[in-house]
């Protein structure tokens, strides 16, 4: 089943954008778009929305009145032209705030924390929304899907990260800080400045050295005390 999406702006052109990057994803749909955060109200209480991208400066009523005033708050992302409403927006509990003109690359990083949200924690409650826990990443200018479960773990590559599967290895564009915060923090760590691991894909634990598959990574020593004590303490959860 779809994530279904309401877009709300009173600009045509900044809905289209939306409209255009949420087209490279098969599993969101777009229910409705509106330039008046007001009638968007009725839709909103007859359908089951999952995600609102919604601006904040609108001559009816601001983007925070209209969230003030949802009766079912769905995910709610920001997209606006000004910087200075990111902290009252995370006040308001949003998932995400995006800054125009938004980039697709940007807006990828919104889009793996939406899946996040309702595939992994099924925020929806909707039990026909669960499936494959994944995350799309930009390789070589095409978008792939890569299952959580299939990741071992992740390589700083300097300006670039590989991430590395039980099916390949990808080389993406983009900072190991960034791919983390991306990741469910309940099975993914970062262990050293140039890696972060699946925990569940441990194979062995010896001295400062984790073993994954055949790889031997090393825990910096930042990183060893929470490390070891999230390693241990996540068996222990397994066991009991």
């Amino acid at each position: 089943m779809k994530i279904k999406c309401v877009i709300i702006d009173d600009e045509r052109l900044a809905i289209e954008v939306i409209e255009s990057h949420l087209k490279n994803f098969d599993h969101v749909e777009v229910v409705a778009s509106f330039d008046n955060p007001l009638k968007a109200y009725p839709v909103l209480e007859r359908e089951k929305v999952d995600v609102i991208f919604l601006d904040i400066n609108m001559p009816q009523m601001t983007g925070f009145s209209f969230i003030e005033n949802l009766t079912n708050k769905p995910l709610i992302v920001i997209t606006t032209a000004y910087r200075e409403y990111a902290v009252k927006s995370f006040e308001l509990n949003v998932l995400d705030y995006l800054v125009k003109p938004i980039p697709f690359n940007r807006f990828l990083k919104t889009i793996n924390k939406i899946y996040q949200q309702v595939y992994v924690n099924n925020v929806s409650g909707d039990s026909n929304l669960q499936q494959e826990p994944h995350i799309f990443l930009k390789v070589n200018k095409k978008l792939i899907k890569i299952n959580l479960n299939d990741i071992l773990f992740i390589e700083s590559l300097k300006d670039y990260i590989k991430v590395i599967t039980t099916l390949g290895d990808y080389v993406v564009h983009k900072s190991l800080t960034a791919i983390t915060e991306e990741l469910p923090q309940s099975n993914f760590m970062r262990v050293h400045r140039s890696y972060t691991i699946s925990i569940n894909k441990i194979v062995a634990l010896e001295g400062n050295t984790i073993e994954i598959a055949t790889r031997k990574i090393p825990i910096g020593r930042n990183y060893l005390k929470i490390a070891k004590e999230r390693i241990f303490n996540i068996n222990d959860n397994k066991e009991n």
